[in-house]
């Protein structure tokens, strides 16, 4: 709405702007006085704007906006000065404004911006006309955003929908996978239970088959101990004779000494009757036979403990310590490398050697911890714990070649274990009768402590 107070319609001046600029039209006429600001001398400013009039023009579109904007619309003297700056850089279109006919190709905001400075008859029009086309262009602009962007949604729905399919069937096969695998370990359990239970079985007969053998050993001893006993009194009797023999002898009695030496021959005759008669039959049971090993066909305990648990299993260590004069060997950087890699050498040792001095005061087994000496600069100042033996290889042997010389000097028979990931040292032990366990069985053993 165009308002005119005390003018004709021809006179811009008296128009007044019944609404705020828009902020298009509003920038470029900030722009427009920030320009011709540094034309003018410092009287010639507003008071206001004094301080701004060493600022570039960027500085001052930025800092000195609103004081431009209110100077422009207040000043009538400060709005014609700039116009006058505005005509010498713009004159084509400062003149189609004057005669009242602006270029159709110009930008409508700046022609509403020169208007607004200028104040030609029909500015607020062209003001009214540069905000209508710029919010018009704002809200195609808009408009096109929203259309763009429902376009990347409905795309990136698409691709979620897909990825979402593709998952699903993913988890849908791994969900069988994990059924199918859940089944198949069931039926191992139920396979290892009842080879446990004939294992118990088997072990229950041997054990009342034992008991019978050292009953019937008992009572053979305490039968040869009776024995024993009576033929020491018959021998006391007969020295007893034998000595009353020698008196009468030195008395020189030789009825005596005959007497004695018929009853010394009967004695003698008697005893070798008796060694006759009480011969005991001979010994069912050997010594070599009360060794503890295994009998072709028959399973031992690391087989049993090793078809009833899974190969990482902690559990599968302790039930091997649990054998009788056991023997533990390990490879000392394979397990501190495996577990805590990022510690100094000198630590990673300190911790291990901790942890297995606890394991050897728990199961009691012998442990031996040997570390690779072939790099060692200097000897290693370590006081081991107790229950662990610790060695270190000599230069040219590394701590793979002392583990299987250690393997090689126990006596066979007695059980090794050998804790190792090395491939080729667990192959090595394996073929000398050590059974290998991983370095990570160790490492659970020690967490579950």
């Amino acid at each position: 709405m165009v308002e005119t107070t005390g003018g004709g319609p021809q006179d811009g001046a008296a128009e007044v702007l019944d609404r705020p600029l828009p902020d298009g039209v509003r920038r470029r006429v900030v722009q427009i006085a920030a320009d011709g600001f540094g034309g003018l001398t410092v009287t010639e400013l507003p008071a206001q704007l004094r301080q701004y009039a060493r600022f570039t023009p960027s500085r001052r579109a930025k800092f000195a906006g609103n004081a431009l904007a209110s100077a422009l619309e207040s000043d009538p003297l400060f709005r014609q000065r700039i116009g006058e700056r505005l005509r010498e850089v713009q004159p084509e279109l400062t003149g189609a404004l004057d005669s009242g006919s602006p270029p159709p190709a110009a930008d409508p905001l700046d022609v509403a911006a020169a208007a607004y400075v200028l104040r030609p008859p029909g500015w607020v029009k062209l003001v009214a006309a540069a905000g209508e086309e710029a919010q018009r262009a704002d809200a195609e602009r808009a408009d096109e955003e929203s259309r763009a962007e429902l376009e990347r949604l409905r795309a990136e729905l698409a691709r979620t929908r897909e990825r979402t399919r593709s998952e699903t069937e993913r988890l849908r096969a791994e969900l069988e996978a994990a059924k199918k695998e859940s089944e198949s370990l069931h039926r191992r359990l139920r396979s290892a239970l009842s080879d446990v239970k004939r294992g118990e079985a088997a072990l229950r007969k041997l054990r009342g088959e034992m008991e019978a053998v050292r009953a019937e050993g008992s009572a053979q001893v305490s039968a040869a101990e009776s024995e024993s006993r009576r033929l020491r009194a018959r021998l006391g009797e007969t020295e007893a004779a034998l000595e009353a023999a020698r008196r009468a002898a030195r008395e020189g009695r030789s009825v005596e000494d005959m007497r004695v030496r018929l009853l010394l021959d009967t004695v003698l005759d008697a005893a070798q009757g008796l060694r006759r008669e009480l011969a005991l039959p001979p010994v069912s049971v050997r010594p070599a036979e009360t060794v503890d090993a295994v009998e072709p066909g028959r399973m031992t305990p690391k087989d049993i403990a090793a078809r009833a648990l899974s190969e990482d299993d902690p559990a599968v260590l302790d039930q091997l310590l649990a054998l009788p004069q056991a023997h533990l060997v390990v490879d000392g950087y394979n397990v501190t490398k495996t577990g805590y890699p990022q510690m100094p050498l000198e630590k990673q040792r300190l911790r291990l050697l901790g942890q297995l001095a606890r394991l050897a005061a728990q199961s009691g087994a012998e442990v031996t911890c040997v570390f690779d000496g072939a790099e060692l600069a200097a000897p290693v100042l370590l006081a081991p714990p107790r229950g662990v033996r610790v060695l270190f290889s000599k230069p040219g042997v590394t701590a793979d070649e002392l583990i299987r010389q250690l393997v090689r000097a126990e006596p066979p028979g007695r059980p090794v274990i050998v804790v190792s990931t090395d491939r080729e040292v667990a192959d090595g032990v394996a073929r000398a009768g050590a059974p290998p366990v991983a370095s990570a069985v160790l490492l659970k053993r020690f967490s579950r402590a």
